[in-house]
């Protein structure tokens, strides 16, 4: 299988007070269409700076980057912009939703700037219809304060399936979730990833990481391990055990009388 990510030997150095900071150190890495791979490391290990280049949002200093067989290091400025939208879906942390429109809205905004351009009515369908795809098909007109943490980040994560991309790459999404939502998103993501959509994911979090195909760590800018996931976590069995749980604490003890 050819791979839809394909770096070798990357480097990216930053000039910092008359210093170089070497942020990315000789990275080699491949990922096949249809895994779900989760890139970890704590602060400062190289892992935002290698998602920023795979986002093409950022161009390595050295070595050669490959995305979907295209050469990126070639491209224009405006031909990254256009392969980010076609190609590529982003999540992040802090949702990064218009505050003043309708979640309908929100996952219509990259298809005002799809090539070749589509009709209003069909980027109103085509938002329908992966707005319903996150469960979300009855919140349509709710601007974002009507709706909870994780309805917002579903809202984020239909912004970036509506262009249809090749990748989604997802930075620390459950960042600002509770444990419950986090793993329902999780969830959302299994789901996808079954239905062959590729996900590479930046996390901080073993536990978060567990329900991803692969890890893949990072230290000091270089790849320390990258190996699959034994005991994967399956967010349907883990919410049934979490509500349970929760279920539980909340449950008054029964009080014995002598």
């Amino acid at each position: 299988m050819k791979p839809i990510i394909e770096l070798s030997d990357l480097h990216k150095v930053y000039r910092s007070d008359g210093a170089d900071v070497h942020a990315v150190r000789g990275v080699s890495l491949s990922i096949n269409a249809g895994e779900f791979v989760a890139v970890m490391g704590a602060s400062g290990s190289g892992k935002s700076t290698l998602m920023n280049i795979i986002g093409c949002l950022d161009r390595p200093t050295g070595g050669t980057y490959n995305l979907d067989g295209i050469d990126v290091a070639r491209l224009s400025k405006d031909e990254l912009a256009d392969i980010r939208n076609r190609k590529v879906g982003f999540v992040f942390q802090g949702f990064h939703l218009l505050a003043r429109t309708t979640a309908l809205e929100n996952v219509e905004l990259p298809l005002l700037y799809s090539k070749p351009e589509i009709s209003a009515r069909q980027q109103r369908e085509r938002a329908m219809e992966v707005l319903k795809q996150v469960g979300l098909q009855d919140r349509e007109d709710h601007r974002p304060n009507q709706l909870s943490g994780g309805q917002q980040q579903r809202v984020a994560i239909a912004r970036a399936l509506v262009n249809r991309p090749t990748l989604i790459l997802a930075d620390e999404p459950t960042g600002n979730l509770d444990s419950r939502t986090s793993v329902e998103i999780m969830g959302l993501f299994q789901q996808l990833n079954d239905h062959g959509i590729t996900i590479v994911m930046v996390t901080h979090e073993a536990d978060i990481a567990a329900y991803t195909k692969r890890n893949v760590v990072m230290f000091d800018g270089t790849v320390l391990s990258d190996r699959p996931v034994e005991k994967r976590l399956h967010a349907d069995v883990e919410l049934a055990r979490l509500i349970a749980f929760q279920k539980a604490e909340l449950s008054p003890s029964l009080a014995v009388t002598p």
